[in-house]
């Protein structure tokens, strides 16, 4: 065998009293696909963020081509050929895509610069590996996979060899997943070494040459994937056999939601054309569409974020006008935002902040206008340990928490609640299996406790898995609904392609 090009070797790394990485040692090839598989919470992306510099290892060192790389230091990872795509894009988005691509990579002292030289570099490697680019487009223009396309270009503009990312699909449709993934094994191909996080067993295996599989900061186990199969790599992620749980029939009560052709015009751009929906105590209805197709305003509205331009909305029997933020929670709904990070949490306050946000009229919690810390304390504690929330004390900032564990401490905070309506945009979006898997238990539990729950999602399996209903969204309009009994994913797909009809029909005769 030739000498690997990347050498992980005993990687420690503690988050105060958090054993984030525990001697975790793993290698990579050259032209090797490396998957690093792990639920949240499990040190994959501390390790990553190690091996880029961004973090400094307590114990163990990092290697390339033999030569150990200084730590704690991304230039110096830059130039030993390691480039990092992060799930969050680190882009600016009021520059062009060339400009983005060049920021960093020039002298403050230069006196001009070579701004042709480099978009004929740019297009060159964009030509090499198939991807296509436009270096003058604005990157707030493009779509999220082309913006993920700009990001792996600037790390090859770089001259990257070694090249991670960061749970790449999190954000991406699934035929921008599947394009990525086509670039990814040509770049292999060309010599490139590539190590992906993700938490999704389809991807990893179908896409990874060797598969690492972490639990609570240590490797626990390599495949691959002829070795293995997704059960086995689901028990090796969680330490136990993982179950998603089954929706069982239910029988509605009460509409407690309608919209009566509701409409949103944004910037003179129509967001909502006529929505109409219903929505009964005790059930879930799906609404699926591709992303973009006015899903999240939808979502908006009925949080309380934005006004709709026109239409009716009934809560609970009665005429809604447009209620803010705060009425809609005083109101009983629940939310679960699409953006967990920017919407659902505030990383520089602690978890128990967070959890008494949406309580502070709750009785105990605060008295004109003053939080009782101790009873905000101790409802963070009951929540973490009722939800699984792993990683988090009270006082943990909330932005040290993995995706999923802030994931379910959003889900905790709305579920105490106890909600009359519960709205979940993407609330299985970058989770992994078992907290798939708990997430989804957790919605079914409150459905059969006579929550409402509007399901958006661009997951077929999960609305399926969870929906009693089901409608698509496209281009701002609502599908007729299907029920979801008598559908399958063929007859979904074609719903979310827009065509209605033979959705139907599909689903009538499946």
């Amino acid at each position: 065998m030739t000498a690997p090009v990347l050498e992980i070797d005993r990687v420690t790394r503690r988050f105060g009293a958090i054993l984030a990485n525990d001697a975790i040692s793993m290698t990579l090839g050259k032209g090797e696909i490396v998957a690093l598989l792990g639920e949240n919470g499990a040190g994959k992306t501390t390790l990553m963020s190690i091996l880029f510099g961004h973090y400094t290892p307590d114990e163990g060192r990092i290697l390339i081509d033999g030569q150990e790389l200084p730590p704690g230091r991304p230039r110096a990872a830059i130039r030993a050929g390691v480039g990092m795509v992060h799930q969050h894009f680190s882009l600016a988005p009021n520059l062009t895509v060339l400009e983005n691509v060049m920021t960093g990579t020039e002298s403050l002292w230069s006196t001009h610069s070579r701004t042709a030289a480099a978009r004929a570099r740019l297009l060159g490697i964009a030509a090499r590996f198939g991807l296509v680019v436009d270096p003058e487009a604005r990157l707030g223009d493009l779509s999220v996979g082309e913006q993920q396309r700009v990001e792996i270009l600037k790390a090859l503009y770089n001259d990257a060899r070694i090249l991670i990312l960061d749970e790449p699909t999190a954000v991406l449709t699934k035929p921008e997943a599947e394009r990525l993934f086509v670039t990814l094994r040509e770049m292999a191909r060309q010599g490139l070494s590539l190590i992906f996080i993700s938490h999704k067993l389809d991807e990893v295996m179908a896409a990874a040459d060797r598969i690492v599989v972490l639990r609570g900061g240590r490797v626990v186990a390599e495949r691959r994937p002829d070795q293995t199969d997704k059960a086995e790599l689901a028990e090796l992620m969680v330490g136990r056999r993982v179950v998603r749980p089954r929706r069982d029939p239910a029988t509605p009560g009460q509409v407690v939601l309608e919209m009566r052709g509701v409409v949103l015009r944004e910037a003179g751009v129509d967001r909502l054309r006529g929505i109409d929906l219903s929505l009964r105590e005790g059930e879930v209805l799906g609404i699926i569409g591709v992303a973009g197709n006015g899903q999240t305003h939808l979502a908006r509205i009925l949080s309380g974020t934005v006004r709709r331009s026109g239409g009716e909305m009934v809560l609970f029997g009665r005429p809604a006008g447009h209620p803010d933020v705060a009425g809609v929670v005083a109101m009983g709904i629940g939310r679960i935002p699409e953006d967990r990070h920017k919407e659902g949490a505030i990383g520089e306050m602690a978890v128990w902040e967070n959890v008494v946000l949406e309580q502070i009229d709750a009785p105990g919690l605060a008295r004109r206008g003053i939080v009782n810390r101790k009873e905000g304390v101790a409802l963070a504690r009951r929540i973490i340990e009722e939800f699984d929330v792993r990683g988090a004390q009270p006082g943990t900032r909330t932005r040290l928490l993995s995706g999923g564990n802030m994931q379910k401490l959003i889900l905790g905070r709305n579920l105490d609640r106890h909600p009359r309506i519960l709205l979940a945009a993407q609330p299985a979006r970058g989770l992994d299996e078992g907290a798939v898997a708990a997430v989804h238990a957790r919605i079914l539990a409150a459905r059969k406790a006579g929550t409402a729950v509007l399901l958006i999602s661009e997951d077929l399996d999960e609305v399926m898995a969870l929906a009693d209903r089901v409608q698509a969204m496209v281009g701002g309009r609502l599908s007729p609904e299907v029920d979801a009994d008598h559908v399958d994913a063929r007859a979904l797909g074609l719903m979310m392609a827009g065509d209605w009809s033979a959705a139907t029909e599909a689903a009538h005769a499946s």
